[in-house]
């Protein structure tokens, strides 16, 4: 019987995957990873839904309903390194970051995946809405979920082959409304718990003040406004409150609506102007990473996204050196450096990089 450790979040969503697998015969240990760096912090998560304690709590009875062994597993100092202050960095250089897409490639896979196989799992599983196959090729790839609203194989497109071949996803032949019948005919006493939200180690929203708090005298301090020729427009009130396309909670009345675009770090300033200056048909990406294929091709047509609520537009790639320049067939709004930008080949995600 092959062994399986899920990650469990206290949500429906990896509850639901424990009992599947559990149904189809394998033998599942249910995991949540600790990850608040402090009592405070922890109970600053309780009411996030995801990884604070009610999160413990919830996955703990969900696992005695099921009953499977349930444990919870110290990731701490490695959500500080690899998600905190990599969000932190990216945010001081002008960048705005994904953090779920650093927390599943160096937490929820690298992380769990090897503490799991050194106590004799074979696989590791969580609930995210997503298909893995093996393609003719013999490349693993993420493969799209049957629901498109809730599909979240964006903030998986780093994942290595090796990782994949480790890997499974019950939760991805499912649309939500299923996945909560589920949940409510098998007994788990999460089956109507609201999803969880993004940014798990900011509870209350305000990215800006977490920056603050955590940078201290290092914080960006206020700068100006400028318009694209460089004219003062204002002040704002450090670079690390804004990111590409934001119009709300700029501070200052313009008389019209206007917008960020660009984030000037050397210079201190935030570039605004018209919704219209934002639309863009190129990109230049780097740190490349390959799923469907080895390497991708200038001779084919991609689907490109560039955020996670992005429904993708059709592109092509061209090599430049160590980077990769994409033209898309139709003008993105707010292309935002980084961010990643996936592309998929028709279902499958071919791999992507960091937006730059």
């Amino acid at each position: 019987m092959a062994k399986v450790v899920v990650g469990m979040s206290g949500g429906v969503d990896s509850s639901v995957a424990a009992y599947l697998l559990k149904k189809q015969g394998y033998d599942v240990i249910g995991v949540t990873m600790q990850i608040w760096q402090n009592p405070d912090q922890a109970c600053r998560l309780e009411e996030r839904g995801c990884c604070g304690l009610s999160a413990v709590e919830d996955a703990r009875r969900v696992a005695g309903v099921l009953g499977i062994p349930y444990y919870v597993m110290n990731f701490k100092d490695d959500f500080r390194k690899y998600v905190m202050d990599y969000f932190v960095d990216e945010y001081r250089h002008g960048r705005t970051p994904n953090p779920c897409i650093a927390c599943n490639r160096y937490i929820k896979w690298e992380g769990l995946l090897k503490r799991s196989l050194d106590i004799g799992a074979d696989y590791i599983a969580t609930g995210h809405y997503a298909r893995i196959e093996t393609l003719p090729n013999g490349r693993i790839a993420i493969k799209n979920s049957v629901t498109a609203e809730k599909d979240q194989t964006y903030v998986l497109y780093s994942l290595t082959q090796e990782q994949l071949r480790h890997t499974l996803m019950p939760v991805g032949d499912y649309d939500k409304p299923t996945i909560r019948k589920i949940a409510e005919e098998a007994g788990l006493p999460v089956a109507h718990k609201r999803d969880s939200e993004d940014v798990c180690f900011i509870p209350d929203g305000d990215t800006g003040a977490f920056l603050d708090s955590e940078l201290g005298a290092e914080a960006p301090g206020e700068g100006n406004y400028v318009d694209r020729e460089g004219h003062i427009l204002g002040k704002h009130k450090g670079i690390t409150h804004y990111t590409i396309g934001q119009r709300k909670g700029l501070g200052v009345a313009f008389g019209h609506r206007v917008f960020v675009q660009k984030l000037d770090v050397p210079k201190n300033e935030v570039v605004l102007g018209e919704n219209e200056d934002l639309f863009t048909d190129t990109l230049t990406a780097d740190h490349l990473v390959y799923m469907s294929e080895e390497h991708f091709s200038e001779e084919k047509t991609y689907i490109g996204k560039i955020r996670y609520s992005d429904p993708g537009t059709p592109c092509h790639i061209r090599y430049s050196g160590d980077d990769l320049e994409v033209s898309f067939e139709k003008k993105v709004r707010a292309v935002t450096p980084g961010q990643a930008l996936v592309l998929y080949d028709g279902d499958y995600v071919a791999g992507g990089g960091i937006i730059k």
